[in-house]
């Protein structure tokens, strides 16, 4: 094989990976979700393609810093302290870090979430962004998995970011150091 043969064959897994992180990281707030924030089996949060499922579930978690809210995956959900009730202000840059959690069907309540308090908004996009008792919920992308909750505390874009209490309020403590998993409210 030629060298201009075997270089384009190591470039091109390379440009692919660059070529996809780009789409993703460019959604201009069209509901991407973090770094596998798409949950299986009806979690519904949106899937790392821009995608949305056809429900969300909410439920919630309990942690260092009290009980929050999650998606059916167990991904922790943040409010963003800028947002004006049912509106989301985040969006390019700011939906890249704390994507929207999206949905294009109407989001469900597990145990421990008010059902009544679920919501969704319309983003410019033309996305559904669910929300709790008016406040627009997002995924922060440091977060990779159940029971992480880097973003909170965050004063990116602004503002703080807090976890969501099933009451609807912002956790605002700082989380406890904890060698445990959450547990979770089904």
């Amino acid at each position: 094989m030629n060298r201009f043969g075997m270089a384009t064959r190591l470039a091109l897994p390379l440009m692919a990976a660059g070529l996809l992180a780009t789409a993703c990281g460019s959604s201009g707030g069209s509901g991407s979700g973090a770094a596998g924030a798409g949950g299986g089996g009806g979690a519904g949060a949106s899937t790392g393609s821009g995608g949305s499922l056809s429900a969300a579930t909410i439920k919630s978690a309990s942690g260092s810093v009290g009980t929050y809210l999650t998606d059916g995956s167990g991904r922790a959900l943040y409010l963003w302290m800028a947002d004006s009730n049912n509106k989301s202000a985040c969006s390019g840059a700011c939906a890249g870090l704390w994507p929207p959690l999206t949905a294009s069907g109407t989001p469900k309540a597990a145990s421990g979430v008010q059902a009544s308090d679920l919501g969704t908004i319309t983003r410019s996009d033309g996305a559904k962004q669910v929300t709790y008792d008016g406040h627009p919920l997002y995924y922060y992308a440091g977060d990779s998995g159940s029971g992480d909750t880097n973003g909170q505390g965050s004063n990116g874009f602004g503002a703080k970011w807090w976890l969501v209490a099933p009451s609807g309020s912002a956790i605002t403590g700082a989380p406890a150091a904890s060698t445990s998993a959450p547990s979770y409210n089904y």
